[in-house]
Formats: C-alpha cells, sequence, structure tokens
C-alpha cells in the first residue's frame, strides 16, 4: 500500500514537470528564439566598411606619343587582382600565335581546377567572368605547373620592360609577393595590343555562354563609354578595386590605370573622369615605336623599332628596344578641369563589336606551306619564295587587321 502511494506520487510530480515544461516551451517567444539563433550564427559581416581605403594609383598614357597625361603614385607598389590575368592571356596568345596551341583545343584537365575546357572558352571565360579556374588551367597546360608559369609570366614583364611586377600565379588570388605598378600595367594593356591586334578583341567581350550559363563582362566601361574596347577589372581586399581600360576615339588611342578604388562604382566613376578628361590631349599620329620585347624577337607587324622620333625622357627600359612609357611633360595637365562624370556617361556609347578571332596562328604553317609549294610549281618567273618567307608573309597578313575592327 505504501509503495503504490510512493509509485502514484512519484508518477504525479513526473507528469507535472512535463506539464510545466510544455506551457513553459508555448509561451517562449519565436521572435527571441529566432534573435538567441543568430547570436548564435551571426550572419557574415561586409567585406570592408566606410574606413576601408586600399592604396591608390593611376595613370593615363597617350598610346600614340607614348607621352604619361596624368599619373597618381604611378611607381609604388601595388597588389594586381585579377589584372594579373591580362599577363596569363599574353603568354596565351604566344602559344596560338607559335601554332602550339589552337583555338579549339582542349586544355588538359588541371589537379587544381575542376574541369577540362577548350582554349577559346578559357580566353572568353578569363575576360568575362574573370575565371580563376581557366588561369589555372591555361598556367598548367602553358608551364607545366602554376609555379612555372608564374615565373614565365616575371621573366615576360621584365622583357616588356615591367621592372616592378612579379607574379607568382596566374589568376590574381591573394599572394603578398605578387605586386606591379599602374605604370607597369599601362605597358601591358599596350603591348598586348601591339602584339596581338587580332586576339585583343576578345576582351571586347561582352558575354558569353558557357554550359547553359551567361557570364557577362565584369568591366561596365564597355558599351557605355564611347570608344572603350577594353580591357581587364580586378579585386581583392588588399588591392582595392582595379581597372585597366583602352579607349580609341577620333584617331586618338589612350590607355589608363586606375589602381585602389574603394567600390566598383567609385572605380569606374574615376576611370570616366580621366578618360574625358585627358582623351583630348591625346596624339592623333603616332610618334612613338610599338613596345616590343627586350629579348630581339620584334613583332613582324612593326615597322620601325627605333624611330629617331620617339619620346625621351626617363623611360622605363633595359634595352634600346623595349619601349615603355615617357614621363608626363610639363604641360600635359589641363589648365582646367575636363568634362563632368555626367557629360562622360551621356557620350553616346561605340557599338562594342563581338570579337571573333578566327585566324588561328595554329593553322599557319599548313597554309604557308602549301602557299610556298605552289609558289615553287610555278614556272620561273623570279618568284621562288621558301615555306619560312611565306609563313612570316601570312603573319604579315594577319596582323595588319586594325585593332578596333570587328572581324567577319
Amino acid at each position: 500500500m505504501g509503495s503504490a502511494r510512493i509509485s502514484r506520487s512519484h508518477w504525479l510530480a513526473l507528469a507535472g514537470l512535463v506539464a510545466t515544461l510544455t506551457i513553459a516551451a508555448a509561451s517562449c517567444d519565436p521572435a527571441e528564439a529566432r534573435v538567441k539563433s543568430k547570436r548564435d550564427h551571426p550572419r557574415p559581416r561586409a567585406i570592408h566598411g566606410p574606413n576601408y581605403h586600399p592604396p591608390y594609383a593611376d595613370i593615363v598614357v597617350d598610346d600614340k606619343s607614348g607621352l604619361v597625361l596624368h599619373q597618381v603614385s604611378a611607381d609604388e607598389p601595388r597588389h594586381p587582382a585579377s589584372l594579373t590575368k591580362i599577363m596569363t592571356l599574353y603568354l596565351l596568345f604566344e602559344q596560338l600565335e607559335a601554332g602550339k596551341l589552337g583555338l579549339d583545343t582542349e586544355l588538359p584537365i588541371s589537379t587544381r581546377a575542376n574541369q577540362a575546357i577548350k582554349v577559346e572558352d578559357a580566353i572568353k571565360g578569363l575576360v568575362t567572368k574573370s575565371a580563376n579556374d581557366a588561369a589555372v588551367v591555361v598556367a598548367e597546360a602553358v608551364g607545366g605547373s602554376e609555379e612555372e608559369f608564374a615565373k614565365l609570366m616575371t621573366a615576360k614583364a621584365g622583357a616588356l620592360g615591367m621592372l616592378g611586377t612579379t607574379y607568382v600565379n596566374a589568376s590574381g588570388l591573394p599572394a603578398e609577393a605578387q605586386i606591379t605598378t599602374a605604370r607597369d600595367q599601362a605597358v601591358l594593356g599596350r603591348a598586348i595590343q601591339h602584339r596581338f591586334p587580332v586576339y585583343y578583341q576578345y576582351f571586347a567581350t561582352p558575354s558569353f555562354r558557357y554550359k547553359g550559363a551567361e557570364m557577362r563582362n565584369h568591366n561596365n566601361l564597355l558599351g557605355q563609354v564611347k570608344g572603350v574596347d577594353g580591357i581587364k577589372t580586378g579585386y581583392t581586399e588588399a588591392s582595392g578595386y582595379n581597372l585597366t581600360s583602352s579607349v580609341r576615339r577620333d584617331e586618338k588611342h589612350i590607355v589608363a590605370v586606375v589602381l585602389g578604388g574603394t567600390s566598383n562604382g567609385a572605380r569606374d566613376a574615376r576611370m570616366r573622369q580621366l578618360i574625358e578628361a585627358h582623351i583630348s590631349q591625346a596624339s592623333t599620329q603616332r610618334t612613338a615605336p610599338i613596345i616590343v620585347e627586350a629579348n630581339g624577337q620584334e613583332n613582324p607587324h612593326q615597322e620601325n623599332p627605333h624611330q629617331d622620333n620617339a619620346p625621351q625622357g626617363d623611360v622605363l627600359q633595359d634595352r634600346a628596344d623595349v619601349v615603355a612609357v615617357a614621363p608626363a611633360t610639363p604641360d600635359a595637365e589641363p589648365s582646367a578641369a575636363g568634362p563632368s562624370e555626367a557629360a562622360a556617361a551621356g557620350a553616346k556609347a561605340d557599338p562594342v563589336p563581338v570579337p571573333r578571332p578566327r585566324l588561328q596562328a595554329a593553322r599557319l604553317p599548313a597554309r604557308a606551306s602549301k602557299r610556298a609549294a605552289t609558289a615553287q610549281a610555278l614556272p620561273a618567273r623570279g618568284q621562288r619564295l621558301t615555306a619560312k618567307a611565306s609563313t612570316l608573309g601570312v603573319l604579315h597578313v594577319e596582323r595588319k587587321v586594325a585593332p578596333s575592327a570587328p572581324l567577319q
């Protein structure tokens, strides 16, 4: 009897405890529970706040005269971020020009990237979406490893006179040792157009579709600012928002670089200001030789790399055939502020051509050999051409295509 009474009391106490817990749970404020959950799992904070001020630099260069029209901290070390991919593409274009790769070549699967990719798709992915995986695939296909490819990139920078630039990866992902300057990026932005006027047109790709996904170009000035035909954006926390732009307008051509913008919008607005303030000062006549490399392999498209009227001064070069950027002249700065950003935004933008550089260097040797054989089979007319001469002829003709002319 006593034990039954104890068991019943124990059961009643347990039932009361359950009821109390149920009532407490029912009366709990759901909003308070959500707040507590947020405290336990806070949302990720913004990448940076209003006090974010990465180190700034910029430069505007007249491509035809080689003169600097404007510069701020142009020789100070900065991180290039995805402007790195301009050099990655420079080395890839070399492979296309030499016939070692074709636009339809399937690049081998990378151990660090997630898929194989055709060369042309890799190019478009790099210039639009700034695809880091594509940069790794290119690096490993050309250099054997990304580390070795970075050494080739740095060596090429030195050959172009970019003496303040060091690369350690192909994508521009954060790396303390990967540095450049605004002046060096202006050199590269000019050199890639001089050396590869056909392949350069890929930088004007507004968007492209890959495996059903639409990839739009990160360069918001394409199709929005008159004359802009490329080339590349970049961003990391350390670098800030970077942009190299090329502008052709009224037979003038400038290349401008902004490093360390505080946002996409601030960077783009600054670039608009620089373009509108300085495009009028650019020359319509080429008086500076095009940029060539210091290894003696001059561009066959170049007519005279040692013109007597090349700009003199503190030109960054370690050999006579490397032409980079001359310093700003005393009267290069405008006496008054240039047109406003609103005027720049209102300027009618030239239509951006969709580039289709189908003149594949990978097929040149076969055509060149056929042309040479045909020439040798002709009756004696004094037209005995060697295969090598014919090859140079084909290269010369294709590289005469105007950089801004859309291909059919």
